[in-house]
């Protein structure tokens, strides 16, 4: 598996994996509890390996983002997505610290800790490396 077929649904927490495509949209399987369910063609879907994160100089592809943090952490889990807004930003500086204060928000910070502790848990860190 790689990060072609993770997704972000908008509305629903944690990670899904791409199982089928279907015509009324896609059958994915969470992350978090292993349960099948159907995501609807009008559902905001993201594809992990398309998401890029602003620095002053250039967007870096979020897998990038992914490898510092494993580098970071020795592919272990990281601080918890629950942490405090300046916890957050201060890790993050730590593994991007070019990354775009203006356009990067602790909201985002927030899903990218827990989207690579979600990876982490279910061993898909190697998935990375994969890709390239």
């Amino acid at each position: 598996m790689t990060l072609e077929n993770i997704l972000s649904v908008t509305g629903k927490p944690g990670l899904y994996q791409l199982k089928n495509k279907a015509k009324s949209g896609f059958v994915v399987e969470s992350l978090l509890d292993k349960k099948t369910s159907i995501v609807g063609i009008n559902h905001n879907v993201s594809v992990l390996k398309d998401i890029s994160i602003y620095t002053y100089t250039k967007e870096i592809l979020l897998k990038e983002v992914f490898k510092k943090i494993a580098e970071k952490e020795t592919n272990g889990p990281t601080i918890s997505h629950k942490s405090g807004k300046k916890e957050l930003e201060a890790y993050f500086n730590e593994i991007l610290p070019d990354y775009d204060e203006e356009r990067v928000y602790a909201s985002d910070i927030k899903k990218i800790v827990q989207w690579y502790n979600i990876l982490q848990t279910n061993d898909l860190l190697g998935t990375l490396e994969e890709e390239e």
